[in-house]
C-alpha cells in the first residue's frame, strides 16, 4: 500500500516519463522520414495502469462540476437575501396601520398641466403635396395636405360645415366688430425716453446690414412696426423730399443726414399730410369670441377639433387666445408679417407675463401654431400669401429689391412663393416656431411670414385660433401652475383680461 500512488501522482509521473522518452524517439527517426505520432500516456501503460487516464479525467470533470454547482447556489442565495433586505427596508420605512395604503391621486383641475417630461407633438409634413388622413369629428375622415415645409404648413378642406361658418359669422356680427388698426404700442414713447438712446445708437439699430447707411427698406421696416402705417418706397422718397432729409438725393441716409432729423419728424409729416385707410398695415374689422364653458356649442366644438388637429394637450388650447373673427371688405388687406416675434432673454411672452420672475422691457405674442379658417369663398382676391415659403434662404434685406416689396400684399401678392385661395370651410394651419430638438418650442420660423392679399371683389370672412406656448419651458410651467391654483371665477376673469390685452398687441391680428 505504501508503494501505491494517488491518481494525481500517477498523472504527473506519466507526463514526466513521456517528456523524457520524446527526444530519444526524435533522435532515432531517420532524416527526411515521416515523424510517427507520439503515443499518449494511456497507450504506453499496460496491465492495471490502463484505468489511470479514466480516473484522472473523472476527477477533473467532478471538480469543475462541483465548482459550477457551488457558484449557482451562491448566486441564488445572494438574490434571495437581497430581496429580503429590500422588503424589510421598505417595511421599516413605511408608516404603520392604515397609513401604509397609498393615498388616491387628486384629479387634475380644468387647466392643470403637468410639465414634467412634456414633449410637444408636431405633425410631420413628409413632402409638399403629401396627403394624410385625420379624424377630427366622429364618423368623418378629413384629408390634410402639406403645402410647404418652410414653414410647416397644411390645408384641410371641409374643416367647418356651411352651418358652422354661418354661425361663427353671425356671432361675430352680434357682438360687433371693431377697426383692426395697428397703432403705436402704449408706453413705447416712455420706454424710448427711459433708454435715452442717442441718434448714433438709434442709427445702428436701424442699420441692419451695418454698412453705415440707411437703405429704404431699413427705414420702412422701422416705420411700419412703430406707427402701423404702410409706406411704399415712393412714399418714403416724398417724405425725404418734404423734410429735406436726403441732401444728395441717392435714397440713402448717412449718419450725418439722420442726425438732422428729429425723433418725431416722420410722425409730424404724416399727420400734416393725412393717412388713408389703404396706407394702414391692416385694413379690416375684427372681434373676439370666447370658446370656454358656456360658449355657443359650435365654438366649443371648433376648439375641440383644433385640439385633435394639433395633437396638443387640451389645457394648452384652453388657455390660449379666444377665437378671432375678421372681416375684410373690398380693398381690405393685411401686409405680410409674423404672428409671433422672436423671444430674447429681455423679452417676455404676453400670455405668461404674470409668471415672469423679473420685469422685462419688451413683450411679444408667443403663438406656437396659427389655425386659419375661411368662413366664406371670396369673389376676387383675398388669398393668404406666404412670400418666402420653401425659399432656399431667408434674408430680411432681400424682401425689398428694386422697389419690389414682397411684404406689400396690395401690389405684389402675385410674386409670393405660395398663395392659398379662400374657400368656405377650409382650414390652414402652420407652425410659427421650430422645434428645439428636445420636444419643446425653439426659434422663430422666419419662413412663416404671411399676409392677406387685397380683396378685389366681394367680402372676405376668416377666423383665427392661435395656440400660445412660451419658448421658456420653466416660465410656461409656472404659468400653468398659477392658473391651476386659481378659483374658476378668477380663471375666467384672467381669460377676459388676456382677451383685452391682446387687442393692443402689434403682432396680434392676422
Amino acid at each position: 500500500m505504501d508503494n501505491e500512488k494517488p491518481p494525481a501522482v500517477w498523472l504527473s509521473a506519466m507526463m514526466s516519463e513521456n517528456q523524457e522518452d520524446s527526444p530519444e524517439a526524435e533522435d532515432d527517426a531517420p532524416s527526411g522520414s515521416a515523424t510517427l505520432p507520439l503515443r499518449t500516456p494511456c497507450e504506453r501503460l499496460s496491465g492495471p495502469k490502463s484505468s489511470v487516464c479514466s480516473r484522472s479525467y473523472f476527477v477533473v470533470v467532478m471538480v469543475f462540476f462541483h465548482v459550477y454547482i457551488i457558484n449557482v447556489i451562491a448566486l441564488l442565495l445572494y438574490v434571495n437575501y437581497s430581496q429580503e433586505d429590500s422588503s424589510s427596508s421598505r417595511s421599516r420605512d413605511a408608516p404603520s396601520g392604515d397609513q401604509q395604503r397609498p393615498e388616491p391621486r387628486r384629479p387634475p383641475t380644468r387647466h392643470e398641466f403637468i410639465m414634467k417630461d412634456v414633449s410637444l407633438p408636431r405633425v410631420e409634413g413628409i413632402r409638399v403635396g403629401h396627403v394624410q388622413k385625420v379624424t377630427l369629428v366622429p364618423g368623418k375622415v378629413h384629408e390634410m395636405r402639406t403645402l410647404s415645409l418652410k414653414p410647416l404648413l397644411f390645408e384641410i378642406p371641409g374643416f367647418l360645415s356651411e352651418d358652422e361658418c354661418r354661425v361663427v359669422m353671425q356671432l361675430a356680427q352680434l357682438k360687433g366688430l371693431m377697426e383692426s388698426q395697428l397703432m403705436v404700442q402704449e408706453g413705447q414713447e416712455e420706454l424710448t425716453k427711459e433708454l435715452n438712446l442717442s441718434p448714433e445708437e438709434i442709427f445702428n439699430l436701424l442699420d441692419i446690414n451695418q454698412d453705415g447707411q440707411l437703405q429704404l427698406h431699413e427705414v420702412l421696416t422701422h416705420s411700419r412696426v412703430r406707427d402701423g402705417i404702410w409706406l411704399t418706397p415712393e412714399n418714403l422718397r416724398e417724405i425725404y423730399a418734404g423734410l429735406n432729409a436726403d441732401k444728395d438725393g441717392d435714397g440713402l441716409l448717412s449718419l450725418e443726414e439722420f442726425r438732422l432729423l428729429s425723433s418725431d419728424a416722420f410722425q409730424r409729416f404724416l399727420l400734416q399730410r393725412g393717412v388713408k385707410r389703404s396706407q394702414l398695415v391692416r385694413n379690416s374689422r375684427h372681434t373676439w369670441l370666447y370658446q370656454g364653458k358656456g360658449a355657443h356649442q359650435v365654438l366649443q366644438d371648433l376648439k375641440e377639433r383644433v385640439t385633435r388637429l394639433t395633437r396638443l394637450p387640451p389645457s394648452l388650447v384652453d388657455l390660449s387666445e379666444p377665437l378671432q373673427v375678421v372681416r375684410y371688405d373690398e380693398g381690405g388687406h393685411y401686409h405680410a408679417h409674423h404672428d409671433s416675434g422672436p423671444v430674447y432673454p429681455e423679452t417676455a411672452c404676453t400670455h405668461t407675463r404674470l409668471a415672469a420672475n423679473t420685469s422685462t422691457p419688451f413683450e411679444t405674442s408667443c403663438r406656437y401654431i396659427t389655425v386659419l379658417f375661411y368662413l366664406n369663398s371670396v369673389d376676387g382676391g383675398g388669398e393668404t400669401a406666404f412670400p418666402v415659403a420653401d425659399n432656399r434662404t431667408y434674408a430680411e434685406v432681400s424682401l425689398i429689391q428694386n422697389d419690389v416689396d414682397l411684404l406689400d400684399t396690395r401690389r405684389n401678392c402675385d410674386k409670393s412663393n405660395l398663395r392659398v385661395k379662400p374657400i368656405k370651410g377650409t382650414a390652414v394651419f402652420w407652425y410659427n416656431y421650430l422645434s428645439d430638438g428636445r420636444g419643446w418650442v425653439g426659434e422663430q420660423d422666419e419662413y412663416a411670414l404671411h399676409g392677406g392679399c387685397m380683396v378685389t371683389r366681394g367680402t372676405k370672412w376668416v377666423a383665427n385660433k392661435w395656440i400660445n406656448i412660451d419658448p421658456d419651458y420653466q416660465r410656461q410651467a409656472r404659468y400653468q401652475q398659477l392658473v391651476s391654483q386659481q378659483p374658476k371665477d378668477e380663471e375666467d376673469e384672467e381669460i377676459t383680461l388676456n382677451t383685452d390685452s391682446h387687442s393692443h398687441s402689434i403682432h396680434q391680428d392676422l
